[in-house]
């Protein structure tokens, strides 16, 4: 029975497939792929230093005067938390005004009946139960899902909580506090909102490695070339 659900715009729902064969198609646009890369450095830095500041660091010889390492470890989590907040926000931007594949992260088709037949398939797929990949241009149906999910929320929540706990530190004057000051409304105790921003850390590593495992069985199994994030192709091969 066809799907009579409300279609989206293609920005929600990009080219599902090329032909068969050998061939390639253009995806990721060149301020996508720069984003990526300068987020992931981003949040590589963040992981590291926001481990140390939630866990301590080794005691330092000598007067406290004379150290500054600490310090030198929350300037570097605050200047990537920056980093990491304007990129999103131009990341939203270029969802906008870039092509099909670039919205796909942000709208998930999720009132779609097939939407979820392609997640299924997915899931077969990476349960090794599938003999054929979907060939999908853009992110296959389970990227896109654990993308929005566990990407694009936590990275939302993430940024805001962040920003707010920093706003604490510069003072209720800060345009920090002023926009983000309300998260404490939520969480009086400013350690309950410490504990769900450090949760959210293993959350995005969680997703990374992941993330980094299915991006090499995808080049391994179905020939789907890793490069497409260097070069803004994916490549379909025999």
């Amino acid at each position: 029975m066809p799907d009579k659900a409300p279609q989206n715009p293609a920005a929600v729902d990009a080219p599902p497939t090329v032909g068969g064969g050998r061939g390639a198609a253009y995806v990721y646009e060149a301020p996508v792929r720069l984003w990526h890369w300068v987020n992931a450095a981003a949040i590589l830095v963040l992981g590291v230093t926001g481990y140390l500041i939630g866990t301590g660091t080794p005691a330092m010889p000598g007067e406290a005067s004379g150290n500054f390492l600490f310090g030198y470890i929350r300037f570097t989590h605050f200047s990537a938390g920056y980093v990491l907040g304007v990129g999103f926000l131009l990341r939203i931007y270029w969802a906008l005004m870039g092509n099909p594949h670039a919205m796909q992260i942000f709208c998930v088709p999720l009132w779609r009946s097939c939407f979820w037949r392609e997640v299924y398939d997915e899931m077969r797929w990476y349960a090794f139960l599938a003999v054929e990949p979907d060939r999908r241009v853009g992110h296959n149906r389970l990227a896109q899902l654990a993308m929005f999910f566990m990407f694009t929320q936590t990275i939302t929540f993430m940024i805001v909580t962040g920003f707010a706990l920093y706003g604490q530190g510069a003072g209720r004057d800060s345009w920090q506090y002023r926009l983000f000051g309300w998260v404490f409304a939520i969480w009086p105790n400013s350690q309950d909102v410490h504990t769900w921003h450090h949760l959210g850390l293993w959350v995005v590593v969680t997703f990374a490695l992941v993330h980094i495992y299915a991006v090499i069985r995808e080049d391994i199994m179905s020939e789907r070339s890793i490069s497409s994030m260097i070069s803004g192709q994916r490549q379909f091969r025999d």
